[in-house]
């Protein structure tokens, strides 16, 4: 294989300005704090609305207060503190890699991860809890008996894993 077939495979790099590599750093820094606080208020408006029972919705759905101390989706019960750790290093890993993003709709997209990870994070950080980030992530939104309890952080996740990945994969 020639050097030309070699390079043809491999994604290419791309070479923004420090300007450019600052607004990407800005939009990420942006969407994250947006999420992070849409997060953090939803999840103490149930903790204040929910404390005494659950209110229910159309087609089986409900608003239920949990408290998670498991990974995500409820699996993984007492490797809490390791996924908070591995979202606080891939989102310091985000800042980095932003620098070599080019459309600025992906970089939206790890904004939504990274402000998804921090928020869950936090409630690590400062829910009771066994020992450094045992705490329970806050949980209350239900879709019938079939998905776990979920929050706006694990929306911000999921929808902004998704992006990134179709996104990723058009170039």
């Amino acid at each position: 294989m020639d050097v030309a077939e070699s390079t043809t495979d491999s994604p290419p790099t791309v070479e923004l300005s420090p300007q450019q590599v600052t607004a990407r750093r800005w939009q990420l820094f942006t969407v994250s704090l947006v999420v992070i606080g849409i997060d953090q208020a939803t999840k103490e408006w149930a903790r204040q609305t929910l404390a005494d029972g659950s209110i229910e919705g159309p087609f089986g759905s409900s608003l239920r207060l949990v408290d998670n101390y498991a990974a995500a989706f409820s699996l993984g019960e007492g490797f809490g503190p390791v996924f908070g750790l591995l979202a606080i290093a891939i989102s310091v890993a985000m800042y980095w890699i932003v620098k070599q993003i080019e459309p600025r709709s992906v970089v939206f997209g790890l904004g939504l991860v990274q402000g998804g990870a921090i928020g869950n994070v936090i409630d690590r950080a400062v829910r009771d809890g066994d020992g450094f980030l045992g705490g329970g992530v806050t949980d209350f939104l239900e879709v019938g008996d079939w998905w776990p309890v979920f929050n706006v952080a694990d929306i911000g996740i999921v929808v902004g894993g998704i992006l990134v990945a179709l996104l990723s994969s058009r170039d």
